[in-house]
């Protein structure tokens, strides 16, 4: 049988696309880095893959805002068939950079023409700071290509810009009423909880907004990195805990690759 095949977008600034591409791989997919210039000028390339994953990084340096640059290019010349791409039954990711991007150009949370799009956006942290520590995330309930139902994943994260803002109450209630807050920051097993929602929630995001998901459930938009937790060892308690088979990153990848099968 084929293996699903993977493309991961890049440019200049990405930097986590090799892990990514080891993710998607140990995964059981057959994953590739293409540049945005290439899929640019051929955008039919899109049509030889099944998954489409923008991975983390600081894509032209983040110089006029996160993602910003990336987002205008694929509003430019990919827009129009990622929609064909998702209406096709195909899955989009992106992965801490890449949420901001496609927050950006229009893929989240609402499909470009279908919402507001000042809205919603992805900021800098408050308080304001660089982020890079692990968390805990909790999936909605609402099925999705890449999440389990209500589970309960581990991560790490490292932003500066990673804060879920929206800006109306109409636009929040619309996103949480549709199930669109795919995953929320949820406390550390035991831990108190703490009135400015401190430490789980690492930036500010409103209503602990982790990651958004679209109205098909296809495309999802996250701040934690899967990709990085892919082996125990990868873990900061992996000599002390039990080992989990399969790592939460695993199991995020695998399940988008048998909602595929």
């Amino acid at each position: 049988m084929p293996r699903v095949r993977v493309l991961i977008l890049r440019a200049a600034g990405t930097n986590c696309d090799r892990e990514t591409e080891h993710a998607w791989q140990a995964a059981g997919a057959d994953a590739q880095r293409v540049h945005i210039r290439r899929v640019a000028e051929r955008p039919e390339l899109l049509d030889e893959y099944q998954i489409f994953t923008i991975p983390g990084g600081f894509s032209y340096g983040d110089d006029i805002a996160a993602g910003r640059i990336f987002a205008a290019r694929i509003e430019r010349h990919l827009l129009d068939r990622l929609h064909a791409f998702v209406d096709a039954g195909k899955l989009v990711l992106g992965i801490c950079n890449g949420f901001q991007i496609l927050v950006r150009a229009g893929l989240l949370p609402f499909r470009a023409g279908q919402g507001d799009r000042t809205a919603c956006t992805v900021t800098h942290n408050r308080p304001a700071g660089f982020q890079d520590r692990w968390v805990r995330v909790r999936a909605s309930e609402s099925p999705g290509a890449f999440l389990e139902p209500g589970r309960v994943y581990e991560f790490p994260i490292a932003h500066g810009e990673g804060r879920v803002l929206f800006g109306d109450d109409p636009t929040r209630q619309r996103i949480l009423s549709e199930n669109r807050a795919a995953l929320r920051y949820v406390p550390q097993s035991g831990a108190a909880v703490a009135a400015d929602r401190e430490p789980y929630n690492p930036n500010g995001s409103d209503d602990d907004v982790a990651g958004l998901g679209d109205e098909t459930g296809r495309v999802l938009g996250l701040m934690p990195h899967p990709e990085r937790f892919v082996t125990w060892t990868q873990h900061p308690l992996w000599t002390s805990q039990p080992e989990r088979d399969p790592c939460d990153g695993l199991a995020f990848f695998g399940r988008a690759l048998a909602h595929l099968a």
